[in-house]
């Protein structure tokens, strides 16, 4: 796993010393070793965590004529067999690591074609000297992280946005819009990031840069359309092709564990793995306490546990420093555990299996069908859905006028369009305030300049325009794998395990099983049973009955007890009180949200910390990014020490 930068601009005249300062900024994710090309128009930048032929397969690599140099951070699982086709064909490999496959690919197929051809997570550069082009490719999830800035004919390429704070010519300004939306979600939804002018790259899509112009092409979506197989016969290819895919991804030259929380996504791929070590994370307040059950399959298995718990206080003060590693804010409170979590497997492995992508894939979430535990209220609902669709939108038109009743939102949510009322994860299951914040209470809260009229329900709306024809269940499904899946589980992912240079690998995330679960009939994954309903029978060929039922939770971590802590909450409440804050927020409404929050019920807690997380950022990269740079721009102490003992290559 690795971290990769890159430009074009004929007007650096250092290029080498610009690309190193871009290199710098992101060494957490390379710590093994360093390269760049450069010629007079370009640079390309690259860090290493050698995974796969740890003497070779230092970066850019280049093709036989030297015509053509890659630089890439991710894996190719199915790498060998493309190889054995590639040198059939022709092609000349100076290394055994995959890196080289998509160079001679690209030579003989094109991004196109190539990009058929792979299975695996990347982001990918290559700069083609014959055509005197750059091209890059995303990942068909978005697992590998990618921005761009393509202004005035130059381009700027790279894995994390600090790089483009390293870069000369770069000039950070924060875009106000994406404020709002970002109170709204927990995180940034916007294609443009926090700082403006620069957007995430989209999955499953290309580029080709030439002349100073860029041409971005998609290769990749998800698609659903329903098999045949008999419930059985999909328990049977589930654990078929997952375990084929966990298999493939257990390929590496160094040790591969896996986290292991008490839910069935983690341990249906870990027992699949059946690695030697395996990670859990607990809290100091035994209320968020995974760690036990985790502990219990692994007695079961034999596996080697390893477990930490996470103390409050060191939590709030590691704060900032995880900000820092998400380069735009993110206030999903499960950051703080996966945190916890890398530190502890980094000091054991390299690679870690994890199970993210199993709830968008699989149905797992409980908005797309089991809203209630009411029994009385199912029924009533699951009758209602037989009516014809005109008939269900009118009544759902006619419930949502209604007064506030128990039920009131299963019920509406159940008879309408998606698209009328889908907000994602961010809901609070209360049909005047949908998300985090509501529009109108978001606007509330920001200084003018920062208000808009944006939605969470209207940023889905160019992409529920793609599936208006499929039924509701796999409607939210796509909405939620190219909006929360993809902008906040994969982002905190990729940046929390990548602060530790621990490469996290996710086997639901493969194109292979994709595919499978978007086939499988909607009533086989979601029913009257239980969501992920396939998944967990699946399971229990490899788990206990009681892992394959467990209800989700998500790295619960108690934010609501810290902030009803007074320690904790004078340190945000010191937060708010700076200069600062009343340049962007209505100062006096938020420290009397603070304060209702302290003196009530804690129900504001979201709200509390997706502001508290909003300034903790804003300050690292606005306000002290100087010292930012110097206190955090490091490898973990754990990472060091391996380095130190000679036991990083």
């Amino acid at each position: 796993m690795c971290g990769i930068a890159a430009f074009y601009n004929p007007e650096i005249n250092d290029k080498q010393a610009a690309i190193g300062k871009m290199m710098e900024a992101i060494k957490h994710r390379g710590p093994s070793s360093d390269g760049m090309y450069t010629n007079d128009v370009m640079a390309l930048g690259f860090r290493r965590l050698s995974i796969i032929d740890l003497r070779g397969g230092t970066q850019p690599i280049f093709n036989e004529d030297k015509s053509k140099a890659i630089i890439f951070n991710g894996e190719i699982y199915n790498y060998k067999p493309i190889r054995e086709d590639l040198i059939k064909a022709g092609h000349t490999f100076t290394t055994k690591a995959d890196t080289e496959v998509l160079l001679h690919g690209y030579e003989e197929w094109g991004m196109a074609g190539l990009l058929k051809k792979v299975r695996g997570m990347f982001a990918f550069i290559i700069w083609d000297d014959e055509e005197k082009a750059m091209y890059g490719a995303r990942d068909f999830f978005g697992i590998k992280p990618m921005y761009y800035q393509n202004k005035d004919g130059k381009l700027l390429v790279g894995s994390e946005l600090k790089s483009f704070l390293a870069y000369p010519d770069f000039k950070k300004e924060l875009n106000v819009e994406a404020v709002k939306p970002y109170l709204m979600n927990q995180y940034n939804d916007l294609k443009e990031t926090f700082f403006k002018g620069v957007y995430r790259f989209p999955a499953g899509h290309y580029f080709k840069f030439k002349d100073g112009q860029m041409d971005i092409k998609q290769y990749w979506d998800a698609e659903y359309k329903e098999n045949n197989l008999s419930f059985e016969e999909t328990l049977d290819k589930i654990n078929e092709d997952l375990k084929e895919t966990v298999e493939l991804y257990h390929n590496a030259d160094v040790p591969v564990g896996a986290f292991l929380s008490e839910g069935v996504d983690s341990s249906f791929v870990t027992s699949l793995l059946n690695p030697d070590d395996v990670f859990s994370i607990s809290f100091d307040d035994s209320t968020y306490d995974e760690a036990s059950k985790a502990k219990a399959l692994a007695d079961i298995k034999g596996w080697h546990f390893f477990a930490d718990k996470v103390d409050a206080d060191e939590a709030m003060r590691d704060f900032p420093e995880m900000q820092y590693h998400m380069d735009e804010p993110d206030a999903n409170p499960s950051i703080i555990p996966l945190w916890y979590l890398s530190k502890l497997a980094r000091k054991h492995v390299t690679v870690a299996l994890s199970g993210e992508g199993a709830d968008e894939l699989f149905a797992g979430y409980v908005n797309y069908g089991m809203h209630t535990h009411n029994n009385v209220i199912k029924v009533f609902t699951s009758g209602l859905k037989k009516l014809p669709k005109g008939v269900k939108f009118s009544l759902a038109k006619g419930i949502k006028k209604m007064p506030n009743f128990p039920g009131k939102v299963h019920m509406y949510t159940n008879l309408a369009k998606p698209s009328e009322f889908y907000v994602g994860q961010s809901v609070i299951y209360d049909m005047d305030h949908p998300t985090i914040f509501s529009s109108d209470d978001a606007n509330s809260m920001l200084q003018p300049t920062y208000r808009n009229e944006l939605t969470t329900n209207g940023l889905y709306q160019e992409d529920f325009k793609k599936v208006k024809d499929l039924d509701n269940v796999k409607q939210m499904q796509y909405i939620d794998l190219h909006h929360f899946m993809l902008n906040d589980i994969l982002q905190k992912a990729d940046k929390i395990s990548m602060a530790h240079s621990l490469e996290l690998r996710v086997p639901y995330l493969d194109k292979k099983i994709a595919e499978l679960a978007n086939s499988i009939p909607t009533k086989y994954l979601v029913n009257k049973h239980d969501t992920k309903y396939a998944l967990r029978k699946a399971s229990e060929r490899v788990l206990p009955e009681e892992w394959a039922k467990r209800p989700k939770l998500g790295f619960p971590t108690p934010i609501k007890q810290w902030l009803k802590e007074e320690r904790f909450y004078k340190q945000v409440r010191q937060l708010f009180c700076e200069d600062f804050v009343n340049e962007i927020f209505e100062q006096e409404k938020i420290i009397d949200l603070l304060d209702k929050n302290f003196k009530g019920d804690g129900s504001h807690r979201r709200q509390i910390w997706a502001i508290y997380t909003f300034f903790v950022w804003y300050k690292l990269y606005f306000i002290d990014y100087e010292e930012t740079v110097k206190k955090y721009q490091h490898v973990q102490p754990e990472v060091a020490a391996l380095i130190e003992q000679g036991k990083l290559v």
